[in-house]
């Protein structure tokens, strides 16, 4: 019998080739496994959503609505819808509660007969200035007036959120709790000294005598013009703060001024017991515990909550959610683009301006047909001189184009923010809008001293006078300080030209009231800078009157649209489903809501312009 011959061995390469892929299609069968296993899972999760939260869509009737804002109180969320549902779906809700949300569940809610009242906590509220929260007292106002009460509860109250608690019918505080108004301040830190001693020389470039945002970096205390400056702004929001707060409480206002001017000694008179001190002053009316404001609701006939405890209350969360939409895409429409935070060139994220995206924005708002008018809805510091101007110039074509434009300022609408707001048809702002400010400046730094320090010394050569110029690590020539002075010199004017042109001034006239002076809305007004007093509702109506558009007309904003995945979890985090799953136990991974940020965002980088002179116009004026 003949032997068959031994199977020939594959050589080396081939076997490697060979277990190379076998690897690969097992990898491939895990991975296509784990995403039709995670698909299932959302499915699931959407579906146990749905059923979970059918009884949580219906408001019952007696129902109170519950307005306990938690963070920040912004024009815009700061982080991007899809990260925020994140949050949400892991259980860490952020800290920002945005404003056109409350104000719209509190009209919404003066309309709906399943709401008997309002139970307000401001407790843990952050506001920065007083525009916001006259816009969001104005609304509480509205509903009292709808024949609903408004009761306002909290453990502790500091000046900002007494602003708002006092709207209320009736403000109750914790007898451990507390209410402190001290007045205002703006205190900044200086920093010339250890620059000197590190050996880093700064350059200072502005026009306007009262432009003072980069004092710290040149002096090692405010300037009297700062000083004077401040004092005249800070002035006007505190008449105004206590003119508003006793025209609340029905008290006399220099009363109130005296009892302020006092309260150390009435604290010590007090014996420390600031909730009694408060109510003694008639800022509140009445001590309760939680427990006892629930008592109290319940005897006023509120039901009990579902588990037979509390009281039928709904969050502002769930109740906005719900809401339907101000916007009817079968109407025309007043559009409103919100331009929230610092200016700064490129493409920004929301919370922010982008001298491109919010171009962009407006853009985009013009070219809808649906769009007859615009509302620029601007809280701003200011910030970098070019971007603000991109975001102008599409202001200015939009008006060209037949569309009126109303700006409606915020808490802040100053330097740049004023920028992008002189070429609108009609500016309104609120009496504590903090505005002005018109005026630019600019910085340079070198740091031969520094260098020196170290045993480090820069030389060389160069072809032409401004070639290595903005080398920091040489001094700064007089020539280039001359050359950056006349750019500040030519943005001023083009800033103060601007605003005259716009506001049919003189050059002169406006010279006179900017020079980076700060003013309050209601000063602004006195000056010719703005032309109504009145917050977002009465920039739209005017924005809808100036388009001549009928009644029924929708609102609608122009945000940076959203992927087809960012859509889905956004719908997938309608609060009512969250409350279902909550219900059941299920919710994301805290980790989960961090994957957005796992690349930070270094966002002075971003914006720097290395190797040419960066000229900003930009107010430091939030009083504290």
């Amino acid at each position: 019998m003949t032997t068959p011959p031994p199977l020939r061995q594959p050589n080396g390469f081939w076997a490697f080739l060979r277990v190379f892929g076998r690897g690969l299609n097992i990898v491939r069968l895990i991975i296509l496994n784990l995403v039709f296993f995670l698909f299932l899972w959302v499915v699931g999760l959407f579906i146990l959503a749905l059923g979970a939260s059918k009884h949580l869509n219906d408001i019952q009737d007696n129902s109170v609505l519950v307005l306990r804002p938690e963070g920040r109180l912004v024009e815009q969320y700061s982080i991007n819808p899809m990260q925020r549902a994140l949050s949400k779906l892991s259980g860490n809700e952020p800290k920002e509660v945005q404003l056109r949300d409350i104000v719209g569940a509190i009209d919404a809610a003066s309309k709906d007969s399943h709401i008997t009242r309002i139970v307000l906590d401001p407790s843990h509220l952050q506001a920065s200035g007083f525009a916001a929260l006259t816009e969001v007292g104005a609304a509480l106002d509205r509903f009292r007036a709808s024949g609903k009460p408004v009761i306002a509860w909290a453990s502790y109250l500091d000046q900002y959120q007494y602003d708002l608690a006092a709207h209320a019918d009736r403000i109750l505080l914790d007898p451990q709790g507390g209410l402190l108004i001290t007045g205002l301040a703006n205190y900044r830190l200086f920093y010339k000294d250890l620059l000197d001693k590190l050996g880093v020389n700064v350059y200072l470039f502005r026009v306007g005598q009262f432009k003072s945002a980069a004092e710290p970096y040149i002096l090692d205390h405010a300037s009297p013009e700062s000083k004077e400056a401040d004092s005249y702004w800070m002035g006007g929001l505190w008449d105004d703060y206590i003119a508003r707060i006793a025209k609340q409480r029905k008290l006399d206002p220099a009363v109130v001024r005296a009892d302020i001017d006092g309260l150390p000694d009435r604290i010590a008179s007090a014996q420390g017991d600031l909730a009694k001190l408060a109510l003694d002053e008639h800022l509140v009316d009445g001590l309760a515990t939680r427990d006892e404001l629930i008592d109290t609701l319940r005897s006023q006939g509120v039901p009990a909550g579902k588990d037979g405890h509390g009281f039928r209350g709904v969050p502002l969360d769930r109740y906005a959610d719900q809401m339907p939409s101000q916007d009817n895409l079968s109407r025309t429409a007043v559009t409103v683009v919100v331009a929230e935070g610092e200016i700064a060139s490129g493409q920004q994220p929301p919370g922010s301006i982008g001298g491109e995206s919010t171009a962009a924005l407006i853009r985009s708002a013009r070219e809808n047909k649906r769009t007859k008018a615009l509302v620029l809805r601007v809280n701003s510091p200011g910030g970098e001189v070019y971007a603000a101007e991109e975001i102008r110039r599409e202001v200015a074509l939009t008006r060209k184009a037949g569309i009126p434009v109303v700006v409606s300022m915020g808490d802040v609408a100053a330097s740049g923010g004023y920028w992008i707001s002189m070429n609108a048809d009609q500016i309104y702002a609120e009496p504590n809008t903090i505005t002005g400010s018109i005026g630019i400046f600019g910085m340079f730094f070198t740091v031969p001293g520094a260098l020196g320090k170290l045993g480090v010394n820069a030389d060389g050569v160069s072809t032409s006078p401004l070639a290595g110029a903005f080398n920091i690590s040489r001094p700064l020539d007089p020539k280039v300080g001359t050359v950056i002075q006349s750019i500040i010199n030519k943005g001023y004017h083009d800033f103060v030209g601007g605003v005259a042109q716009a506001r049919g001034k003189d050059y002169a006239a406006i010279d006179t009231i900017a020079q980076g002076r700060v003013w309050t809305g209601s000063q602004a007004q006195q000056r010719g800078l703005i032309d109504q007093l009145g917050g977002l509702d009465a920039a739209i109506q005017k924005a809808a009157d100036l388009a001549k558009l009928e009644k029924g007309y929708s609102v609608r904003y122009q945000e940076q649209p959203m992927g087809t995945f960012e859509r889905f979890v956004v719908s997938l985090n309608q609060s009512a489903m969250v409350a279902g799953l909550q219900s059941y136990g299920v919710k994301l991974p805290n980790w989960f809501a961090q994957l957005p940020a796992f690349a930070p965002e270094l966002n002075m980088l971003s914006t720097a312009q290395a190797g040419q002179p960066n000229v900003y116009s930009y107010c430091f004026c939030t009083p504290h």
